[in-house]
């Protein structure tokens, strides 16, 4: 099969997949029971009341392959625009949400560095870093009852001490983000089912979709049932599936203080409204201030116990809000223009004791599975990664490519990675209530890698397993490679290796190399064992190019800038790519076996450490360098983390024959080959 038919005869016509009419419902009104409120934050939903048990009432089929509730970031992420993820993939997804359109004003604002990366690899991160507002530093002001407000220092954002393309956070309103997955649905002939609240879901005694799940829909609250094989809930903080999943309950405490937030145009002397600000007044309290998109800026203000006078939440009106965060800020003035949203929140940091169910056919993410305080911009990234890790798993999964070990990593991985949050949240928002600044920056530093992103860590497992080669780079199983230059060899293009290739839901497994010509017989051998049956990795290419076939991506307009056939045209569950610090006048792509020669969009030259971070070649900042005649092969999950990876002394056919072997052992423990 060659590149052009692999996705070119595998694309459906969006056409044939019309939206159903309440998916394409204009209405703006509010169904009863379906609450809203004004008073949202990233880290906080609006609780609603539980619905009582219903039966359906609407018995017209309506089947899925998973049902996504909630059309929040992570929802959307999971569903809709990232080429790995299940619409694009030929998933067939239902997603509801209870509110009858997207986030347009307030809530998550904040992109971290991780989560540009990710965004550069989907090919999506240039609107957003066109339209929004990059913050370098932060600049730290405090007042006690014998000094006036002054500053106490300035520290960069994202010190050199991590290793990321963009240092810097990229403030951007959360319904822009919203917004460019929505499109690429609707461009996918998909559309969010809104005003459909998820009420309960039933498990059935049908294999093909072992899940019923129970909605109210629009105005008349008309039951709907919905068939599918896998639920996920990113609901939110109060979230209804997570009440529905059991034994899940979130675990933790909260603040007695509240914070008031407003995003606004505003008018003030105070020096650094363009910095990420945080201000102490030992007497009325904290405020931080984030520079917004489109001259807005937003404020984070405490409201604490001893100084609201016995005053309840909802009395804490936008006023109020307001005239504190001017006793906080004298001398200096604050005076809004407009204000384009207002909300109050309380701090509360809780992980839910489970993510998923027995079977693990119902899962929670975002919110649903984890709250904290929104002042360091965790939320949307973390929610987003919650499903970025979970989405390629449920491909698999629903391709019957997937042994249970797979989906099971989810639990594993996320709830660590939000306890590990939690446990930053707590030092943080504490040395943030009492306005110590020195606490803040020495926690700021030792977590600086987890808060970018880049420093989310996942333990050993079936798909992080260390071996022969761990420790002599930088490259670690269940870590993310760190930034690289390389020359792709078809172009001569400087590029970024850990993002050159888009995510297609496929492992990506490199070879390195110094030299070709003399690897050529371990290349030779891996290659071959991989275009055959005789061993694990070629049974698995055969059964996931035979999925695709059946179930074949919906094809978008601008795929074809993607230009997936580039990375695809072996097998559709691994990209192949070679990588070697050779002149390019002593190599060919001819040299190449044919695996590799057809995978010539991922030939890349190790020889641009001068455009590197950290003027390093590839080599050496991945595998801290190779010996002559070694050989290393490095396996990268869907989701750009590293499986696994390790080194053979020679390029001989025995270390192939190795090779094959130890990735046959690998991929053996999660996929399955039919």
């Amino acid at each position: 099969m060659t590149a052009a038919t692999f996705w070119d005869l595998m694309k459906r016509n969006v056409s044939s997949r019309s939206p159903s009419a309440s998916s394409t419902s204009s209405t703006r009104k509010m169904s009863p029971g379906l609450k809203s409120d004004s008073v949202r934050s990233d880290s906080v939903d609006i609780q609603t009341d539980a619905p009582a048990a219903v039966h359906c009432t609407d018995y017209r089929p309506s089947w899925s392959d998973v049902v996504v509730v909630g059309a929040g970031p992570s929802g959307l992420m999971l569903a809709s625009v990232f080429p790995d993820n299940l619409v694009r993939f030929g998933i067939k997804v239902d997603i509801v949400d209870n509110r009858p359109d997207r986030t347009s004003t307030g809530r998550a604002d904040g992109i971290q560095p991780k989560t540009i990366e990710t965004l550069r690899q989907m090919r999506l991160a240039e609107p957003l870093l066109r339209k929004g507002v990059k913050v370098y530093d932060i600049a730290f002001w405090r007042s006690t009852l014998k000094e006036s407000l002054h500053r106490t220092g300035r520290e960069i954002h994202y010190p050199p001490i991590i290793d990321v393309l963009d240092p810097y956070i990229l403030l951007v309103h959360q319904g822009m983000v919203e917004s460019l997955f929505i499109a690429d649905l609707k461009e996918r002939g998909v559309e969010v089912k809104r005003n459909t609240a998820f009420v309960d879901f039933d498990y059935t005694p049908e294999k093909a979709r072992p899940l019923q799940v129970t909605c109210k829909v629009n105005v008349d609250q008309a039951k709907k049932c919905l068939g599918t094989r896998y639920l996920v809930g990113c609901d939110g903080a109060h979230s209804q599936v997570r009440k529905s999943l059991p034994d899940s309950r979130p675990v933790g405490a909260s603040y007695d203080a509240i914070w008031g937030v407003l995003d606004g145009q505003i008018d003030t002397d105070f020096p650094d409204l363009w910095s990420k600000a945080i201000v102490y007044s030992e007497e009325a309290g904290s405020i931080l201030m984030i520079p917004r998109e489109r001259n807005l800026t937003r404020l984070y203000i405490e409201l604490k116990a001893d100084t609201r006078e016995g005053t309840s939440r909802d009395e804490l009106s936008q006023g109020y809000v307001m005239q504190r965060a001017q006793e906080i800020l004298d001398p200096y003035f604050i005076r809004w223009k407009t204000v384009e949203w207002f909300g109050r929140y309380q701090i509360g940091q809780r992980v839910a004791t489970r993510f998923t169910d027995d079977a693990n056919r119902v899962f929670i993410a975002g919110d649903a599975s984890h709250t904290h305080s929104p002042k360091s911009a965790q939320g949307m990234n973390t929610s987003m990664q919650d499903t970025w890790n979970l989405a390629w798993k449920l491909n698999f999964a629903v391709r019957g490519l997937a042994k249970p070990a797979l989906l099971a990593t989810y639990e594993q991985e996320r709830k660590k990675i939000a306890e590990d949050l939690i446990n930053f949240d707590f030092e943080h928002a504490n040395a943030f209530t009492v306005g110590d600044s020195v606490a803040l920056v020495q926690n700021f530093r030792k977590n600086i890698a987890f808060i970018s992103g880049v420093g989310a860590i996942y333990d050993y497992n079936v798909l992080n397993v260390p071996s022969k080669g761990n420790g002599l780079g930088s490259l670690t199983p269940g870590c993310l490679p760190p930034p690289a230059k390389v020359t792709r060899f078809v172009d001569a293009n400087p590029v970024d290796i850990q993002t050159d290739i888009p995510a297609l839901g496929q492992f990506r497994i490199y070879f390195f190399t110094h030299n070709v010509h003399a690897a050529k017989p371990f290349l030779d051998i891996v290659c071959n064992f991989h275009l055959s049956q005789s061993c694990y990795v070629g049974r698995i290419t055969v059964a996931g190019n035979a999925s695709y076939t059946i179930q074949p991506p919906l094809a978008a307009p601008h795929d074809q800038f993607v230009c997936p056939e580039r990375y695809t045209p072996v097998s559709g569950i691994f990209t192949y790519a070679i990588v070697t610090d050779m002149p390019r006048n002593e190599v060919e792509i001819a040299d190449l076996p044919s695996v590799l020669r057809d995978s010539r969009w991922t030939f890349y030259l190790d020889d641009v450490p001068d455009l590197d971070t950290r003027k390093q070649t590839c080599i050496d900042k991945w595998l801290g360098g190779l010996s002559e005649g070694e050989i290393a092969v490095v396996n990268i999950r869907p989701d750009g983390y590293v499986g696994c990876l390790r080194r053979w002394p020679a390029g001989n056919k025995e270390c192939g024959l190795s090779a094959v072997q130890w990735m046959d052992d690998y991929y053996e423990a999660f996929l399955s080959d039919g």
